[in-house]
């Protein structure tokens, strides 16, 4: 089973036409060609219909999008945790912006995630939430300003405090949290700063699925990462 290591690139594929379907696993095999290549841990979150594919046919690290915090039972349309992890998923966003949960179902949803065996990677938009949420013991923090979503313009940049703050918040209340850094980063220049400003990898969706080059795009990013 393929394992990850820190730092981290994991693409949220989101339910881009570029990531879906024969798309998502051909982004998933470009994924593996740079981690082979770069040796920087490469992971993938395509959409759950998409992951038994890409984890029985590529050996990367495959995350949910999103898991619900509920167990085997009458939950039509929920996401199990069970099921993606059973559909080979080795890990789970939660609590993405484009689909926020209450803080007592992130912690249901963590702990889920826990007992299943998924490493949980919470998203969150300032440093007081990051800390609040490092209190519940995830494997991962990404912090994630919303209104920088797909703007090309990097977090790291735009709002460094932002960063540094919840690192600081987090780290005090779990140092074993694992610090990711999202939000408008399409360049290796914007990880190379977000692993400057102490983050331990990025989350990144539009800055390599909607690039004109995925392969070119997603080797510039794991290249400043060797670089760091």
């Amino acid at each position: 089973m393929p394992t990850i290591r820190i730092p981290l690139i994991l693409i949220n594929f989101k339910t881009y036409a570029e990531a879906t379907g024969k798309n998502a696993v051909e982004l998933a095999r470009i994924a593996k060609e740079v981690n082979l290549k770069t040796d920087v841990c490469v992971a993938v979150a395509p959409q759950s219909v998409d992951i038994s594919r890409i984890s029985r046919e590529i050996d990367i690290p495959v995350f949910a999008q999103h898991i619900d915090p509920i167990t085997y039972g009458s939950y039509t349309g929920h996401i199990l945790p069970q099921a993606v992890k059973e559909a080979g998923a080795i890990g789970t966003i939660i609590n993405h912006s484009e689909r926020r949960l209450q803080l007592t179902d992130i912690n249901v949803a963590i702990g889920m995630a826990r007992e299943t065996g998924l490493t949980s990677v919470v998203c969150a938009d300032t440093a007081e939430v990051s800390a609040a949420v490092a209190a519940l013991k995830p494997d991962m923090i990404a912090v994630e300003p919303p209104e920088l979503i797909g703007t090309g313009v990097p977090v790291s940049k735009a709002k460094p405090e932002v960063v540094t703050n919840s690192i600081e918040l987090i780290k005090k209340v779990n140092p074993a949290v694992v610090v990711l850094c999202g939000a408008g980063i399409t360049k290796g220049e914007d990880v190379e700063a977000a692993l400057k400003l102490g983050t331990e990898g990025i989350l990144i969706a539009s800055g390599v699925v909607k690039a004109k080059d995925q392969y070119t795009a997603l080797l510039d990013l794991a290249e400043a990462i060797m670089k760091a």
